[in-house]
């Protein structure tokens, strides 16, 4: 069952509140005495979380949850997730511990899914389930305070959910509501990579930078938030600063072929995080900005 983005957090008392976990979803079960764990698109994870298969699950219990990663001031951390498993480039078995985050039981000798969410709660906190798998309490009533809370704490968001809904498999449903939480900086273009298919003819993403004094430093590919009309005007602007070489003092490593521009263009950009190795996390495009591209900087704009 997946939520439905809701733009700010909200009181209700007909809602339960939960800290919104970033890590991997994951379906988990036991069945006579073996532990099997699927991702939200199918595949195994025991094989590259192979602690998974020792989970202390009562047999013909089946769990919803997140597995997570928790970094030293005890945040998930996506980025440490992904040393375990190699993607984007974070490194391979690096010795990173997870946790299953359960938030929710489907089956407990029979199908749950049809029962209240409270209910199903209820019999998720009678499972007596210990580390690593952690069950979370949720608040009710009061999202905006957990939404500020786990705001302060630097964590994803708040995942509201509905007093007595089902679980509906494979649905996203407005009985469950994320709000995330974003960041915003200001961000220097120095080039684009080409577009597939209907950006063909403008681009795919906008490599981003800041300054800082050494020159601009690249710190991103840039391709959501553009409509049409701003892939055409973004696009008509850049082909006019095009240069021959990168802008960039530091590597660009992006996959695609690049063109590079004079870094003219300010934009502003809504993100999730800064990786450990100072890229944006999930980038989004929000405009274009008048100001000097000289006064986008590391220090103003950066991780700090």
């Amino acid at each position: 069952m997946l939520a439905v983005s809701e733009r700010a957090a909200f009181d209700d008392e007909g809602w339960w509140f939960e800290v919104k976990w970033d890590g991997y979803r994951a379906i988990v079960g036991s069945e006579r005495g073996t532990v099997r764990a699927r991702s939200r698109r199918g595949l195994d994870l025991i094989g590259p979380f192979p602690e998974l298969a020792g989970l202390d699950i009562p047999d013909g219990v089946v769990i919803d949850g997140e597995l997570t990663a928790f970094d030293g001031e005890g945040r998930p951390s996506f980025s440490l997730l992904q040393r375990r498993t190699g993607f984007g480039g974070a490194g391979t078995g690096a010795p990173v511990a997870v946790s299953l985050v359960a938030f929710d039981v489907l089956f407990r000798g029979e199908d749950l899914t049809s029962r209240p969410y409270e209910e199903r709660r209820r019999v998720l906190d009678g499972l007596g389930l210990g580390p690593p798998i952690i069950v979370p309490e949720p608040t009710p009533t009061h999202g905006r305070g957990l939404f500020e809370a786990v705001k302060g704490q630097g964590m994803e968001g708040v995942v509201g959910k509905r007093l007595g809904s089902a679980y509906q498999p494979g649905r996203r449903s407005s009985d469950w509501r994320k709000i995330s939480i974003r960041r915003r900086l200001r961000a220097v273009i120095g080039g684009y990579l080409a577009g597939e298919g209907g950006r063909s003819q403008t681009f795919g993403s906008v490599l981003a930078g800041l300054y800082e004094p050494a020159g601009l430093r690249w710190v991103g590919a840039v391709g959501s938030g553009f409509d049409e009309s701003a892939l055409r005007a973004v696009h008509a602007a850049l082909s006019q600063l095009e240069r021959p070489s990168s802008p960039f003092i530091n590597e660009v490593k992006a996959a695609g072929r690049p063109t590079w521009v004079e870094p003219g263009i300010v934009i502003n950009v809504e993100y999730r995080e800064w990786t450990p190795d100072d890229r944006l996390r999930a980038p989004v495009y929000r405009g274009v900005e008048q100001a000097d591209p000289e006064t986008v900087t590391w220090a103003a704009e950066g991780p700090g």
